[in-house]
């Protein structure tokens, strides 16, 4: 290179205009004529090559070539550039610009054309990184911390909240041993904000999720006090649905408002979404007046049907009947963005149009719409039952008013199921004034659609069958199932009723195609285990019973229902099981321990017995069949003081019977307490003059104690025992005559059976209750089994099916309960 380097001498220092008609010979074009290595260069393809680039003058000196020969020469030009399109002696040098195709003149020398360079054999390996080196420690770290953060979503996915709050502790400590790491060898700048972020917004959710709310709101203000997070601000929401759940609704809606204000305009949704948020809180505290202003901007904005329902609420809270019919209007405008139904019904015969069709017919969209549709007819149901009462003098002129709103609306389908529920209204509040107003206006819907036909029919069944018409009910059950034979209702009515009438089998396949339509229909599922039940098919009712227990787990009417078939199929264990169940859902069903009670009483453990009869005698102390286990328990304990007690109580509620009294009179008696026992035989003398039993005892006392009314007692005894032979006499004397008569009317007739009708006679005579005996146990006799649910008729009888609609008026924010059938 330094040979191109011209230094200045000193002599040149002195004449500072010297170079000035120095030239570069390159540009000198006279002689080219006469230049033969220019003249070569134009006649071959060199000429034809692009024209180069002007060097800096002294550095195109002559440099050595090499060739496709292997040689090396050093061309120049006549002006001293060496030239490269030439060899020595004016010998053309090989073309070389087809090499890289890998064209060479070696091909004629024997060697393979190889353009890949194949035979060079396979590439080394690549280098192995360096897993050591702090960069791959900090990439494995992360991808660790990221994997983590995936886990505890997953985790909080499939429900366990546990496992995922531990991984995302995990993640929070390796994230922070990454982020010292990542300071100790890198510089700061290199922190990976949003990893960070994601394991702390991960950690705050998990456990919001756990209902750990103060470390999730210790969590969350990491998140939004750090500058470096921008869209941190927006994370006030989920801060203030926490405050929401703790009820502390001051700082919900402080919290909701600093969100709105740091979340842009252009988040339209999402700002509406907090305004009704607010408007909830507001709601919380009472302050109706700042919810209805929330409420309205939510209306006049982007309107919905939460928002248009709550606003509803709210006018109802402050009594302002003007507002309520605006805010109904305007709840009834909503719009839903649905398509008409019309859009799924097949026009034509086009087979692609048609498979089309069946195709969205259910798909997931439309689902969607029928669950907007539905929800939108249950505010409106809702509303329209909250404010009639309110909006007009009386709930019928406030209710029509509705109706006829719903007409000129989008939801004219909704007015007819509106009547309907106008008319059961006026059932469940036992307005029995407008019973017959209600049972029309059910009768008016028996020209109308299926629908509604059927839905009206149904109703109208089941009144008939509650007032035991019968006939009524089974013709409106019959008219229910023509007009939609897949109504599970209307199909239950009319196994109810011809249970009614006794044919089981029949009712058991009504219940059955109930249960075809829809198996969550509890009451066809309660009425054909019953079914079963009577018709002795124990196992099956079972089944049933048990399989309804999966779906209602807290239904007292169904744990003694599967308690009586245990004790039926002589399981008493397996019985007293599933009492224990059922108590513990209702602790104060006197039946049900009495039940207990009796099932430890024929088990043989009299101390259990006791413990529920007791049990059972204090939450209904008067039951016959209790107090007299109960009396007769403390006699065969001996404590007859105690049984005075029960036996009073049993005088009470049966006035007419005298072996209670009497039993009260042996037990003073038995006790010792004889003048006691003396005054209360006298009392029942007075009141049953003619009892042989109290005249036989007062006998025995006056003789034991010396008293002078013995003989005035003695003598109307005896007159009471000549009064009882003549009586039995005669019974006898008419009984040998009918006997008599009946022989000779059957001419001869087999004298078996007339003996065997007067054995079965007797029979009877010695089953009432004896006037020889004080006390006549029957504790063993069985109690009716036969449930009685204190809200409702007894379980023996079919469950009804019964069309209502939600009456708890609930706020929006809130879900709203499913439409139920009654028990």
């Amino acid at each position: 290179m330094m040979k191109n380097v011209h230094l200045a001498t000193e002599a040149d220092e002195d004449d500072i205009y010297s170079g000035y008609n120095d030239y570069n010979p390159t540009f000198d074009t006279e002689d080219l004529e006469n230049d033969p290595a220019f003249q070569q260069a134009v006649k071959t393809s060199h000429g034809r090559r692009p024209p180069l680039t002007a060097k800096v003058p002294g550095t195109s000196g002559s440099r050595p070539l090499a060739t496709g020969y292997g040689s090396k020469t050093t061309l120049s030009s006549s002006m001293g550039r060496p030239m490269t399109a030439a060899g020595q002696d004016g010998v053309p040098r090989p073309m070389t610009a087809v090499q890289a195709a890998g064209y060479t003149k070696a091909v004629s020398r024997g060697s393979a054309f190889d353009p890949l360079g194949q035979a060079r054999g396979p590439a080394p390996p690549l280098e192995t990184k360096n897993e050591d080196s702090p960069e791959g420690k900090i990439k494995q770290l992360e991808k660790k911390v990221n994997e983590l953060v995936e886990e505890s979503c997953i985790a909080h996915s499939c429900g366990d909240l546990k496992l995922a709050l531990e991984k995302a502790k995990d993640a929070g400590r390796k994230e922070r041993a990454l982020v010292r790491q990542r300071e100790q060898t890198m510089s700061p700048a290199n922190i990976n904000l949003d990893l960070t972020y994601t394991v702390l917004f991960n950690l705050a959710s998990q456990y919001s999720a756990n209902e750990m709310y103060a470390e999730a709101l210790n969590t969350y203000q990491v998140i939004v006090k750090n500058k470096m997070f921008v869209n941190g601000g927006m994370l006030k929401v989920n801060m203030a649905n926490i405050y929401l759940k703790q009820r502390n609704y001051s700082k919900a809606i402080k919290f909701y408002r600093m969100a709105l204000d740091q979340i842009a305009s252009v988040h339209k949704e999402m700002r509406i979404k907090i305004m009704q948020n607010i408007g909830v809180a507001f709601i919380k505290t009472g302050q109706y007046t700042d919810a209805i202003s929330s409420f309205e901007h939510i209306m006049s904005t982007s309107p919905n049907l939460k928002a248009g329902f709550n606003l509803i609420l709210c006018y109802f809270a402050t009594g302002d009947r003007e507002q309520m019919k605006k805010a109904f209007q305007k709840l009834i405008a909503v719009p839903l963005g649905i398509d008409d139904d019309d859009k799924y019904i097949s026009q034509g015969d086009d087979p692609h149009t048609n498979l089309l069709i069946e195709a969205i017919k259910n798909d997931s969209l439309r689902q969607m719409e029928r669950e907007r549709k539905a929800t939108a007819e249950k505010y409106i149901m809702t509303a329209a039952k909250l404010i009639a009462p309110a909006i007009e003098t009386s709930f019928a002129v406030g209710y029509d008013w509705c109706v006829e709103m719903v007409k000129a609306s989008q939801y004219v389908e909704l007015a007819n199921d509106l009547e309907i529920n106008k008319a059961i209204t006026y059932l469940r509040q036992k307005d029995f004034n407008q019973y017959e107003e209600a049972v029309e206006t059910l009768k008016m819907f028996e020209k109308k659609d299926s629908r509604v036909k059927s839905a009206a029919a149904t109703n109208l069944s089941f009144l008939y069958f509650l007032e035991n018409e019968f006939t009524q009910a089974s013709h409106y059950a019959d008219l229910a199932v023509n007009s939609d034979r897949y109504n599970p209702s209307a199909l239950t009515n009319k196994g109810n009723t011809i249970f009614a009438n006794g044919d089981y089998e029949k009712a058991a396949e009504f219940y059955k195609e109930s249960l075809r339509n829809d198996s969550s229909c509890t009451e066809a599922l309660y009425n054909i285990g019953l079914t079963y039940k009577k018709l002795n098919r124990l196992d099956e009712s079972l089944d049933s019973f048990l399989k309804l227990h999966a779906i209602l787990r807290n239904s007292a009417q169904v744990l003694f229902q599967i308690a009586s078939i245990y004790e039926l199929m002589e399981d008493p264990n397996q019985a007293i099981e599933w009492l224990m169940q059922l108590i513990s859902v209702v602790p104060t069903d006197s039946h049900a321990l009495a039940k207990l009670g009796e099932l430890y009483d024929s088990e043989g453990d009299k101390s259990q017995a006791f413990q529920y009869y007791y049990e059972s005698y204090r939450y209904f102390p008067s039951n016959i069949e209790v107090i007299e286990w109960l009396g007769a328990y403390y006699i065969d304990t001996q404590f007859c003081e105690k049984a005075i007690h029960y036996f009073e109580r049993a005088a009470l509620i049966q006035p007419t019977q005298v072996k209670w009294q009497l039993m009260v009179a042996s037990c003073f008696r038995r006790s010792g307490n004889y003048q006691k026992a003396l005054d209360t035989y006298k009392a029942i003398h007075r009141k049953f003059p003619d009892n042989a039993e109290c005249l036989r005892f007062l006998v025995r006392l006056c003789t034991d104690m010396g008293l002078k009314e013995i003989q005035e007692y003695a003598t109307k005894l005896k007159r009471v025992e000549k009064l009882k032979e003549i009586r039995e006499q005669r019974v006898k004397s008419g009984r040998d005559g009918s006997a008599r008569a009946r022989r000779e009317g059957s001419g001869g007739g087999d004298p078996g059976s007339i003996t065997h009708k007067g054995e079965r006679l007797s029979a009877k005579l010695k089953a009432l209750p004896g006037t020889y005996e004080p006390y006549e146990s029957s504790g063993n006799k069985e109690i009716d089994a036969s449930y009685i649910d204190p809200l409702g008729p007894q379980a023996e009888r079919p469950k009804t099916a019964l069309r209502k609609k939600v009456d708890e008026d609930e706020f929006a924010d809130e879900e709203l309960g499913d439409d139920l059938l009654p028990e």
